[in-house]
């Protein structure tokens, strides 16, 4: 563990949710927009692929790692007791279509860890795992709902259009995000329209960006490297060479004989004037509340992308912060909108492709696909 446990923590109430009285309207626009890309994209290739974080660059199998003797405040949920857990990692782009990897936008790495206990949050109730969805940013690329609906409806636009223009303009946006680097300014959403600098993908810190609940408390989560392997990875420029998939072929490269650990840490709310739930581009200040180190996540040598692991896990899993127990519900405006848009996405996954979307019983890389999920699932739980 380090960092120090601020004195002062908010303790969760259902009461410091504060939702909008038209957010509903705005949840169903947000859906049928996102749906909006998956239609277009299911029209081009009679396959259906995620609304967002389309792209995978790394299927693993990986072990979680709970801390023995974590103090009271970080002993929650599903880190209130030292154990170890198998868990599935998917490192992804955030487009919803499939680019070439020229077209450089923000990464996310989602966690899947297996076989948890704990009271279920509504819609995950027959699943046994715990998702923590994240990208590599610390604040989330909009001000409010309404703002990323705009936002997605600009992206949902340009799907699938003129790559070669996409190529230019994010080769353009590179050249902003790294001027704004240089005097410590990141700009997020021009990472999200095609800035993401050219880096290593296995030396990126991602995080939930927005809260959600900790046991008694409030918390951001994160995932950085811990392993000096993925520490010399970090800002490692990368040149594409005319290889599409560049960063997937780098992640097999390194998982052939490498050892990855990460830090899954967690960072606590000490008042949610100073840190507020429901302002998704508020960045809590880590001099008050440090990130600490719950648990580690160790992804050991092995076949990190194959067409076998794609279809188990990008046509045959949902990673959804609602997928999850009671003790880390999703917390503040952007993450109750996921809800629905992720359900229904999955749903029109599940209904097109010939891997249906269901929930892992154990490690499905161990086993065939049909012998690690429960096929009643595979409509009514997508």
């Amino acid at each position: 563990m380090n960092g120090t446990i601020p004195a002062r923590l908010q303790r969760f109430d259902p009461s410091l949710e504060q939702i909008d009285p038209d957010e509903p309207q705005v949840t169903e626009a947000l859906t049928e927009t996102m749906l909006s890309i998956a239609y277009k994209t299911y029209a081009d290739s009679a396959h259906a692929i995620r609304c967002v974080h389309a792209k995978s660059h790394g299927l693993l199998e990986a072990e979680v790692e709970i801390l023995d003797h974590l103090p009271s405040p970080l002993a929650q949920g599903i880190f209130a007791h030292p154990g170890t857990f198998d868990a599935v990692l998917r490192l992804s782009t955030t487009p919803g279509d499939l680019l070439h990897d020229s077209v450089s936008a923000p990464r996310g790495m989602s966690l899947k860890i297996l076989d948890v206990e704990g009271d279920r949050l509504p819609g995950s109730e027959h699943s046994t795992s715990q998702d923590f969805v994240m990208v590599n940013g610390k604040v989330f690329n909009s001000p409010s709902g309404k703002a990323f609906l705009g936002n997605l409806k600009l992206l949902a636009a340009t799907t699938d259009r003129a790559e070669g223009a996409k190529k230019i303009f994010s080769k353009l946006l590179r050249g902003v995000e790294s001027v704004a680097e240089t005097v410590g300014k990141e700009l997020t959403p021009v990472k999200v329209m095609g800035g993401q600098p050219m880096t290593h993908m296995l030396g990126e810190s991602v995080y939930t960006q927005v809260p959600v609940r900790f046991g008694h408390h409030v918390a951001k989560l994160g995932l950085v490297p811990a392993s000096e392997n993925l520490k010399a990875l970090i800002d490692k420029p990368v040149s594409v060479n005319g290889d599409e998939d560049v960063h997937r072929h780098l992640i097999e490269e390194f998982f052939r004989h490498e050892t990855a650990v990460w830090h899954l840490q967690v960072q606590l709310c000490t008042d949610v004037s100073e840190m507020p739930i429901e302002d998704p581009m508020a960045l809590w200040d880590e001099e008050k509340s440090p990130y600490i180190t719950v648990a580690t996540v160790t992804a050991r040598p092995q076949t990190s992308w194959s067409q076998e692991r794609s279809e188990i896990v990008d046509d045959g899993m949902k990673f959804s912060p609602w997928n999850g127990i009671t003790d880390h519900q999703p917390l503040g405006q952007i993450m109750r909108m996921r809800k629905l848009a992720y359900e229904r996405s999955a749903a029109f996954r599940s209904e097109r492709n010939r891997t249906p979307v269901t929930e892992p019983r154990s490690c499905p890389f161990h086993h065939a696909p049909a012998s690690v999920v429960e096929e009643t699932q595979a409509r009514v739980f997508p």
